[in-house]
């Protein structure tokens, strides 16, 4: 073991050639001696005082409290987030990091694009082949890997592989591949994952806090390595995209949206925390499965539920501090809302299921102003499904209405109906209805059907969140194209074979006059000589760039007028060429853009309500937030 005086005298010599400074014999001794070298000069250095000074204290470098600056908005105590590309970096973890141990660091190794003098420098030599490629080329091969696979699932595994491997190339493989890669890392294929997981399982990604760790759940979250976390998406697995109840194989879907956050929002993957609460299941397939990785037991519920619930958010807030951002990802209707209006007045807390959906399916409604005409308020709006989804986005439409009009948001209401399971969302059956529901209750006769519904309420836009595939019929879409020369079609349910209707139905069955947009991806479709390309109404457009903004701001709260910034600046980002293809969305390969353009508006509208900490506000939000944005290109070790 080494005294502080000698690491400090080491870290003077910015020019040795070897990782730690020491002899090997030394080196091997210190290998559980945290060991942190920067290459930033006179910045770097004064870091590095203050860190040693923390640790004289009694401390250590994983002590230090998170404090707001570049880099996404988390304090980069190592300075690796802000040297440029071309300066050099030292790979660090809590233990010497180079060498065998090097090539397994997924934060750090390189793979084939080491140069020689790294390799020499650490300890590399006769552990790789001889070849240097770069990273472009290393792109280029797992690619072509990737496409030799015929099943979805086996490439969800092989850019698994590659995430816990080398990180960095994950990174820049998925943002320069964005709209082909999208489908495999988010949906539709993390549905199958999550409902084999179990089998597929390799190596623990996340945090899992089952019941087992009731009473101790601080202590489980400081087990990860990570301290300066800015975004939590957790899961209980309740209710995955539209499979149902998938336990605690949920976990790909936090894994999942967290590699959208650092993608296509630019956060660092070291500031971001998959969770998966595990309280059991009640799904007796996998009850019954050997390979289930879960609690094999029902699913906790009431006080038992709440109080888990309710510990582990007050030890994340208690861990993390004030300002981390929890996303409520996939949680059953029942718990969903509740734990959603429960927190949001105490924590920075988003449901994407319910203010993501909304916000970018308000977003396509804006933008497809332009191609049907008229306001908001002048449409007639019919949804399929009065879950969290639905009642969400009908509650955003009528505050949009509201902003724009200056009206009540009740008043706004009665353009907007649902239909459930049992029929048309009507009055006379107030006293049965869930909470959730009661403010779409309108004054009208019953309707069971949605055929029906269509012909009574005739509305000009239709939009599904069943959660239960091909429910918009010929008939149905038909009606639609018989009281509209443009109908709006969104099928909008998870993964592709839970869609309401096929892009090719909803073209074909309105003679190719609909706009559509499903929340899964659907193929471009011939109709009479010409391409219709669908848009996707994909949560990823919204929650990545409202993250940002919320964390380049520093926001301690959420706010309904946020989720609206968000949906405004997105709709902004849809050009004319996008409409002449039909198009409501903007494409994804320009998404890192687009969504600081989001981060921007958001950042702006929280500024405007009081509820940023970041001070002063930078003077051009848009810049700011592209220089917050992670970047995955590799950086060259001395």
């Amino acid at each position: 073991m080494f005294s502080l005086n000698q690491t400090s005298s080491y870290l003077s010599k910015s020019s040795s050639p070897n990782l730690c400074g020491f002899s090997n014999s030394q080196r091997k001794a210190c290998c559980c001696v945290p060991v942190v070298v920067t290459a930033l000069g006179n910045n770097g250095r004064a870091v590095m005082e203050s860190t040693l000074k923390e640790i004289r204290n009694g401390g250590s470098v994983l002590d230090l409290d998170p404090k707001s600056t570049v880099g996404g908005g988390v304090r980069d105590v190592y300075g690796e987030d802000r040297a440029t590309e071309d300066q050099l970096v030292t790979p660090w973890t809590t233990s010497v990091a180079s060498g065998y141990s090097l090539l397994r660091d997924p934060h750090h190794n390189k793979g084939l694009a080491f140069n020689h003098k790294e390799r020499d420098a650490h300890y590399l030599t006769g552990l790789l082949p001889p070849a240097v490629f770069t990273q472009d080329l290393q792109e280029r091969r797992i690619l072509h890997n990737l496409r030799q696979y015929e099943v979805p699932l086996q490439r969800y595994m092989a850019m698994m592989d590659l995430q816990e491997r080398n990180e960095r190339l994950f990174y820049k493989l998925l943002i320069d591949n964005v709209e082909e890669l999208l489908p495999v890392v988010y949906t539709p294929t993390v549905g199958e994952a999550c409902q084999k997981y179990g089998s597929i399982f390799r190596r623990p990604q996340g945090l899992y806090i089952s019941l087992k760790e009731k009473g101790r759940i601080l202590e489980v979250l400081k087990n990860w390595p990570e301290k300066t976390i800015q975004v939590i998406v957790v899961t209980d697995g309740e209710r995955i995209l539209g499979l149902g109840d998938l336990g605690c194989q949920g976990m790909g879907i936090p894994v999942g949206k967290l590699s959208l956050y650092t993608a296509l929002g630019g956060l660092r993957p070291s500031a971001c925390l998959p969770i998966t609460i595990d309280v059991g299941t009640n799904n007796e397939k996998l009850l019954n499965d050997e390979f289930y990785i879960g609690l094999k037991q029902k699913r906790a519920t009431g006080k038992e539920y709440a109080d888990f619930l309710h510990e582990f958010m007050g030890a994340v807030k208690q861990n993390y501090g004030e300002k981390v951002l929890v996303q409520f990802e996939d949680f059953a209707n029942h718990n969903a809302f509740e734990l959603l209006t429960k927190y949001s007045t105490t924590h920075l807390v988003f449901n994407d299921d319910i203010q993501g959906t909304a916000s970018v399916v308000l977003a396509g409604l804006v933008a497809a102003l332009k191609l049907i005409g008229g306001s908001l308020d002048d449409h007639r709006f019919l949804f399929l499904g009065a879950g969290e989804a639905g009642t969400g986005i009908a509650e955003l439409i009528a505050l949009e209405m509201s902003k724009q009009k200056g009206s009540p948001v009740e008043e706004n209401r009665k353009k907007i109906w649902l239909v459930d399971s049992k029929g048309l969302i009507v009055k006379s059956r107030i006293d049965s209805l869930q909470h959730f529901k009661k403010p779409w209750a309108h004054d009208h006769e019953p309707v069971k059907e949605l055929l029906d519904a269509v012909k009574a309420i005739k509305p000009t836009v239709l939009i599904g969140t069943s959660g239960v595939g091909r429910t918009f019929t010929k008939e149905v879409i038909e009606e639609m194209a018989s009281l509209n020369e443009k109908p709006l079609i969104l099928a909008l349910s998870n993964p592709t074979s839970q869609s309401e209707c096929t892009a090719e139905e909803a073209y074909a069955w309105t003679q190719g006059c609909a706009i559509f947009a499903s929340g899964s991806p659907f193929n471009p479709v011939e109709y009479d000589g010409k391409q219709l390309v669908p848009g996707q109404a994909n949560n990823a457009y919204i929650f990545p760039g409202l993250g940002l903004g919320l964390i380049m701001s520093g926001a301690i709260r959420m706010h309904d007028d946020l989720l609206l910034a968000a949906s405004e600046a997105l709709a902004r980002q849809v050009t004319q060429e996008n409409f002449d293809k039909g198009l409501i969305y903007p494409p994804f390969t320009n998404i890192r853009k687009i969504s600081a353009h989001i981060a921007a508006n958001v950042a702006a509208k929280a500024y405007e309500l009081g509820l940023a900490s970041r001070l002063p506000r930078p003077e051009n939000l848009v810049e700011y937030a592209e220089s917050c944005m992670y970047s995955p290109v590799y950086r060259n070790y001395r």
